[in-house]
């Protein structure tokens, strides 16, 4: 029987993901994928395996799951309680999940979209270069209770390593380019534009997110005049009531709102986690900026593997061990015995 990992518990909104089908724009295919690519790439890390892997994206909460053979698994993005049969295990981590043991992941405590990443890689059929579904494209579909998810050869056996995740499940500051159509706003609408402070609706999903701020609507010369064209993740549409949309992952092909500038690829994971009524501001950076910044993370992303640190500590490795209170958590631990 072959190594799978069974889900016992699954709200609405799980979903396999993967990096997506690039390269299919011409056909009318966004590229979808992970919500969140990063996290994507974390887990890769801590599992020591490419980022192509697939894995189980979780949208608000996860559920629970039961491996049928020993695996490693790994949890990335928006951190949610997690626990192997009743013992709590960290997130940002990876871990052993044993034949027989149940893995069950709660409510995200910060952010939206959390991952579970398995040794091997969720194996789900391989469509168009890629194993995750693209709900709006209808490929591939929401997982329910009682899936059998197969899982990949895994080569590598270690685990209880962790990663310093890049903060990004609290709105803040999000860098974007101008688009093509930037110019179509005035100075003036522009200049408000990058000095309002949004927030994220509570209407929104994979194929992007409504932002909602105190002012009136962001105006444009063209207002609706616009030809349909392309349209990618990170695009800002402004609508005819002036209400700005971020487009993510799954987002259409084509479209005729003017675009007021496009967030970053590293900054979009900051929108997509926003939870509603997370607050952000939008800061123009040149083209240059923009490159260099997107070189630096992917430098970062590709040297996640060397900045891993154990989960348990060796005392004869810890330069600060005189700064833990040691006495007091014996003592904590006789009371609790008492």
């Amino acid at each position: 029987m072959s190594r799978a990992l069974l889900i016992h518990d699954c709200p609405p909104g799980m979903t396999i993901q993967d990096l997506g089908r690039p390269g299919y724009l011409a056909y009318g295919l966004s590229r979808g994928g992970a919500a969140d690519r990063l996290a994507i790439a974390e887990g890769a890390a801590l599992l020591g395996q490419p980022d192509m892997a697939a894995a189980v994206e979780m949208a608000g909460t996860g559920g629970t799951f039961e491996a049928t053979e020993d695996i490693r698994v790994a949890l990335t993005g928006a951190p949610m309680l997690a626990q192997i049969d009743g013992t709590n295990i960290a997130w940002n981590a990876s871990h052993a999940l044993p034949k027989g043991a149940r893995l069950s992941i709660g409510a995200a405590t910060s952010g939206t979209y959390g991952y579970l990443h398995v040794g091997g890689g969720i194996e789900a059929p391989l469509l168009l270069g890629a194993r995750g579904a693209h709900l709006a494209a209808v490929i591939g579909a929401r997982l329910s209770r009682g899936d059998r998810l197969a899982v990949g050869v895994d080569p590598g056996t270690s685990t209880g390593v962790k990663v310093d995740a890049m903060p990004r499940f609290d709105g803040g500051p999000v860098r974007i380019l101008p688009s093509f159509q930037t110019s179509f706003f005035a100075p003036a609408e522009i200049g408000r534009f990058e000095a309002s402070t949004f927030r994220r609706d509570s209407r929104g999903n994979r194929m992007g997110v409504k932002l909602l701020s105190d002012g009136p609507g962001f105006q444009s010369a063209a207002r609706l005049s616009v030809l349909s064209e392309v349209i990618v993740p990170g695009d800002i549409q402004i609508t005819g009531d002036g209400t700005p949309f971020v487009l993510l992952a799954e987002c259409r092909t084509t479209g005729g709102y003017p675009r007021i500038g496009s967030v970053l690829p590293v900054d979009l994971p900051i929108v997509a986690q926003a939870p509603p009524g997370t607050a952000f501001q939008f800061q123009y950076v040149s083209l240059e900026e923009a490159v260099a910044i997107e070189r630096d993370a992917s430098q970062r992303n590709q040297t996640l593997g060397q900045s891993l640190s154990s989960l348990v500590r060796d005392p004869r490795t810890m330069p600060d061990l005189l700064s833990f209170n040691l006495i007091g958590g014996v003592v904590a631990g006789a009371e609790d015995l008492e």
